[in-house]
């Protein structure tokens, strides 16, 4: 197999993953709300005001995510917002690390205060870093087997390969750009 033949498998691959990761961290927290603001709380980062929003907001976009990447559109984009909330995590984990306190992260469900030997804040950081090398692979190469996002790409290059510079709807556009031209 070649590096173009195995680059969209990688990227199935990531994106599935962190479909299933995202999913389930965000099912584990809208099944039980209540423990989800309990977790939030207990970072003692936001205004109290704050939590509810981000505790139940925060579910509903990692569903969300999850299911953009399920299907495989929007990846680029997603898997930026999943960088950007990974980055949220881990500083909310340091934060917690450095103040001292003692909880567990509530990232798949739970949290809230545990012993101080029970905490894994290492651990948690070093798989959100991993979560983030998953989505920095489909930030780079975002086209992956079995998605939206290839389908459409296939389908404006075949579009274009039939000389077909304009469609229904005027220009397909696109022609001599670095996404095309990479193919």
């Amino acid at each position: 197999m070649t590096r173009a033949a195995v680059a969209p498998i990688v990227g199935l691959v990531c994106r599935l993953a962190l479909a299933v990761i995202l999913g389930w961290a965000g099912l584990a927290k809208l099944i039980e709300p209540l423990v989800a603001l309990q977790a939030v709380q207990a970072y003692e980062l936001l205004p109290e005001s704050l939590v509810p929003v981000v505790g139940y907001g925060l579910p509903l976009l990692e569903v969300a995510l999850a299911l953009f990447l399920l299907v495989g559109l929007l990846t680029r984009p997603v898997a930026i917002a999943v960088i950007v909330v990974m980055l949220a995590f881990i500083a909310a984990v340091a934060s917690a690390w450095a103040r001292g306190l003692s909880i567990d992260c509530g990232c798949f469900g739970g949290g809230g205060q545990i012993a101080p030997e029970q905490t894994r804040y290492v651990e948690e950081i070093l798989r959100d870093l991993g979560f983030i090398l998953l989505a920095g692979w489909l930030v780079l190469r975002p086209i992956t087997r079995w998605s939206l996002d290839g389908r459409y790409a296939a389908d404006h290059d075949e579009a274009t390969d039939e000389g077909g510079d304009e469609d229904e709807d005027g220009p397909i556009g696109a022609e001599g750009t670095e996404e095309t031209t990479a193919r």
